[in-house]
């Protein structure tokens, strides 16, 4: 059966130019219809989303996967914000790295296997 456990990723951006860049995309917020998230469980579930991965890309290296829920972007609550809050959070120009705080889908099984191994 499938548990849900948490896990910190820290994403350093990329220097494009002007950009930075994560590598990364999302979807999901408050004002976003939650019916048409394809990786919430819980349709009702207005949370942000990892729709997309980069491949090479930061946040990929750091090991962040498409359907990660994002709990938290450097300390901000990310559970109850609009689909552009989220966005700019993200995305804030002077911040080089981001550091998230995500909940992932896992069997139980992969869990118990990590954790023998710490």
């Amino acid at each position: 059966f499938l548990s849900l456990f948490q896990q910190r990723i820290e994403i350093q951006k990329l220097r494009e130019g002007d950009n930075l860049i994560l590598g990364f995309s999302i979807g999901g917020g408050i004002d976003q219809d939650a019916s048409q998230n394809p990786f919430s469980e819980d349709k009702a579930d207005k949370g942000i989303y990892v729709t997309r991965v980069s491949k090479g890309g930061p946040a990929e290296v750091a090991g962040l996967r498409i359907g990660d829920k994002i709990m938290q972007v450097n300390g901000w609550d990310m559970t109850m914000v609009t689909h552009d809050q989220a966005r700019k959070r993200l995305t804030k120009k002077k911040e080089d790295v981001v550091r998230l705080l995500i909940t992932r889908k896992s069997l139980e099984e992969t869990v118990r296997q990590s954790m023998m191994q710490h």
